[in-house]
């Protein structure tokens, strides 16, 4: 089956208000600098792609906004609300962790290694954050988790554990859980590297009808270069913790001119005039 030539729709984005704001952002590990001012806007229902090498600080920058590393300097901003540091007596100071459950409320993320509950059916993996981050009643989470699984092809695995599932069917289960909180950002790093080749298009192609609902706002770190393309509005490639090029899928991948990022292209196996389908 080949993929369609004909592009998506693209969302009507430069008027709309940020969802994500990241000013002057730095993060250092030590003595290592990983992000050296990193300015980035995310607009609502946008699908951005990160790229770069190992070690450029993609993951990094979706790890802080889901408040699992902390800014070294500069601010976040998710929906007009600033992540790290809330207002107090008319000062701002660093927000507590009230106030950032609430805002990581909005933010839902998918990591490489799954991170299920061994103990638990996938049911009940997709249905413990409703009912104790959200309150949600039971029944009203079970349905919800029902649902949300049959949308990623596991409506018949619903009493399986994570031990009798394969690496796709988890990954896909790990999306059914940050999607059932109905959040207005997802997050992806890197989803299909920690899985048999063969198990990739899985999992793709249900990132990409999350994608084409077109309501959330989707940040990828992948090295699927193919696949971000195909799904992605924007493309920002990383270089030692800058911003190094951004622009359009086309833009970025087919008329860049900037020679680091022509260096990385070299080391990443895809052939960018080849029609390719996921899943």
């Amino acid at each position: 089956m080949e993929a369609s030539t004909q592009a998506a729709p693209q969302p009507v984005l430069d008027s709309v208000e940020p969802i994500v704001k990241y000013e002057n952002v730095h993060k250092s590990f030590g003595e290592t600098k990983v992000l050296k001012g990193i300015n980035l806007d995310i607009k609502p229902a946008e699908k951005v792609a990160l790229i770069g090498p190992s070690g450029s600080g993609k993951t990094t920058i979706i790890r802080m906004l889901m408040t699992l590393e902390e800014p070294t300097e500069g601010e976040i901003i998710v929906d007009c609300q600033n992540l790290w540091h809330m207002k107090k007596d008319g000062k701002f100071v660093r927000a507590s962790e009230k106030h950032l459950r609430n805002v990581r409320g909005e933010i839902g993320m998918v990591f490489q290694h799954f991170n299920l509950f061994p103990h638990m059916t996938i049911l009940e993996n997709c249905m413990t954050a409703p009912i104790h981050v959200k309150k949600t009643k039971r029944a009203q989470a079970e349905q919800d988790a029902v649902e949300m699984l049959e949308k990623v092809g596991l409506g018949d695995k619903l009493d399986n554990f994570p031990s009798q599932l394969s690496g796709g069917q988890k990954q896909r289960v790990a999306m059914a859980r940050a999607l059932v909180m109905k959040p207005k950002i997802m997050l992806f790093d890197e989803v299909t590297s920690a899985l048999d080749p063969e198990l990739v298009g899985e999992v793709l192609a249900v990132i990409r009808d999350i994608a084409r609902d077109g309501e959330m706002a989707m940040v990828l770190v992948t090295h699927e270069m193919e696949f971000a393309r195909e799904i992605a509005d924007r493309i920002v490639f990383l270089d030692k913790g800058v911003i190094a090029e951004e622009g359009t899928p086309c833009e970025v991948l087919e008329h860049s001119k900037n020679e680091r990022l022509a260096s990385f292209f070299k080391q990443v196996p895809f052939l960018l005039n080849t029609k390719q389908a996921f899943g």
